[in-house]
């Protein structure tokens, strides 16, 4: 359910300062980026000019000419994955490729880097020795700029004592590293501070010492920079299964993958949240949803069909829970009896799901948490269903006022997803039977009264991951409810007609494929989960 009220938990940046005064601030910082990088290529080709006149082994290092980067040949040269290195490996020779992350120098004779790929972390020893390591290739080391992608050719060794700065707990002493591509020297953001901790901050400040607090609004204007976080690289990768999984579970119950249009001739789901345009001189717009064209292929014989893919809505909803464009998970299906069938696909869906990213994610959960801390999610094994009227006596016990036919606000829903967890304690439930006033005009009135209606809403953690509903599927009462709810028909009329040769009785629902995760992993914004997110005020990048 939309909501435009604003969240104080969202971080946000300093007030923004006059549109001269932050174009001048630009120009300035640009010429200081400039300068500092032509300062660093200039440094970098003096190390390695020198490197090739004075030092017998200086093929060992250096930067990779541009031209052996354009495939220029095959080599055959086995590559190690850094996040596979272990101690099985000691006194092998082995070749790997990541980011310099940090590059420490212990006098003139030692460097220490630690490169990172995918994020894993090896701590890699650059040590003079003779016919090995020279102390012009110590230099070029120590020259690199953090964030370089390098090639590092070393043995791996197994330290006696644990390896506090890196995931892998061996070494790698340095035989041969090369620059392939150089990062500027000073970045926009640290990835060591994009990568910190609310508790962290704050007990630094308690200890009178100050970090850097990396707000909301830099990171996503330096997204490809904090996207290298660990709880990034994590995040993505549960989002990833979340959806894999998701297609998995309901190809096995007997559903098709589909993929509909994204412009429309007309609105999906009622409203003015649509994002109008002209195409080819017919007014369109970007879908809502997949509804209209799902449930069209339920008429066209498919039984049970699902689709991941771009929703767009251009509601105006400043929250900590709305985009304007995110990745739907959509469901459709027939119906035998009851709509209770759908549900029944949900609970089986979701519980799986919830199981599978325990046991098979759990470094990656343990990497979200290490930055932002939260509990597991309590789910029952078979999931909890109440009435929207039990919901509301729930909540009217509790003191909060709630109109009887009216929609849950944020707080509401909030507050009845505490008083279930307290009554029943699970932290995922589904809520049925809404006010047929607050649904598309697509839903289904109920049985034994038209005010309420076959459809339901589903929670995590108090607030709502899915809407699902049995649908209208008679023509004539089809067309009736768009009117109501001001849809112009004549830009349905295809949809319209396809209820007119023969439609079984049907249900569905929506998943919100961001929304699910942040709430999985009680993340206090979607934009932590959208991987390039567009909201009311953001376009790019």
């Amino acid at each position: 359910m939309a909501s435009s009220e604003s969240n104080p938990a969202l971080e946000s940046d300093p007030p923004q300062i006059s549109k001269s005064a932050a174009k001048k601030e630009a120009a300035k910082k640009e010429k200081e980026r400039r300068k500092a990088e032509a300062a660093a290529v200039a440094a970098a080709a003096a190390v390695n000019s020198l490197s090739v006149e004075n030092d017998p082994l200086a093929a060992n290092y250096g930067d990779v000419a541009f031209s052996d980067l354009r495939s220029k040949e095959v080599t055959g040269r086995r590559w190690t994955e850094v996040g596979s290195l272990d101690d099985l490996l000691k006194d092998q020779t082995v070749l790997v490729r990541g980011r310099a992350q940090t590059i420490r120098a212990v006098g003139k004779k030692i460097a220490f880097v630690v490169v990172r790929e995918k994020g894993f972390t090896v701590q890699c020893v650059v040590t003079v020795k003779p016919d090995e390591v020279s102390p012009q290739m110590v230099k070029y080391v120590n020259g690199l700029s953090r964030e370089s992608h390098v090639d590092i050719e070393g043995v791996v060794s197994v330290p006696d004592v644990a390896i506090k700065g890196a995931s892998q707990q061996v070494e790698i002493q340095v035989r041969k590293i090369y620059g392939v591509s150089r990062a500027v020297p000073n970045l926009p953001i640290n990835i060591e501070d994009a990568a910190r901790s609310e508790e962290e901050i704050q007990k630094a400040l308690e200890a009178g010492e100050q970090l850097v607090k990396v707000n909301q609004d830099t990171r996503l204007n330096y997204r490809v920079l904090d996207l290298r976080t660990p709880a990034n690289q994590a995040i993505f990768r549960i989002e990833f299964e979340v959806a894999d999984f998701f297609g998995q579970f309901l190809k096995k119950e007997g559903f098709v993958g589909i993929r509909t249009p994204k412009l429309i001739a007309g609105s999906s789901e009622g409203g003015a949240a649509v994002f109008r345009l002209d195409y080819k001189g017919t007014p369109a717009c970007l879908a809502q949803s997949p509804q209209l064209h799902k449930q069209m292929a339920i008429n066209g014989d498919f039984g049970r069909v699902f689709e991941i893919g771009p929703v767009f809505r251009a509601e105006d909803s400043f929250t900590h829970r709305h985009l304007c464009e995110f990745t739907g998970l959509d469901v459709e299906m027939e119906i035998k009896e009851h709509y209770f069938e759908v549900t029944d696909i949900v609970d089986r869906l979701f519980v799986s799901m919830f199981d599978y990213l325990n046991e098979k994610c759990s470094k990656e959960l343990n990497a979200v948490r290490q930055q932002y801390p939260f509990e597991d999610l309590k789910y029952s094994r078979k999931t909890l269903q109440l009435t929207y009227e039990e919901g509301i006596k729930m909540l009217q016990e509790d003191g909060i006022e709630v109109p009887p036919l009216g929609d849950l606000n944020t707080e509401a829903e909030r507050r009845l997803g505490q008083l279930v967890f307290n009554k029943y304690g699970t932290e995922f439930f589904i809520l049925h039977r809404y006010p047929l006033s607050v649904r598309p005009f697509y839903t289904m009135p109920c049985h034994d009264t038209p005010v309420y209606s076959n459809s339901f809403d589903v929670f995590i953690r108090g607030e709502e991951i899915i809407s699902g509903a049995q649908r209208l599927h008679e023509p004539q009462r089809l067309t009736e409810r768009a009117k109501a709810c001001g849809i112009d028909v004549s830009t349905i009329s295809t949809y319209i007609d396809s209820f007119r040769y023969g439609a079984p009785p049907h249900g569905g629902f929506g998943v919100g494929l961001e929304r699910v995760v942040m709430l999985f992993c009680a993340l206090n914004n979607i934009r932590k989960t959208s991987l390039y997110p567009r909201d009311p005020q953001r376009i790019a990048p």
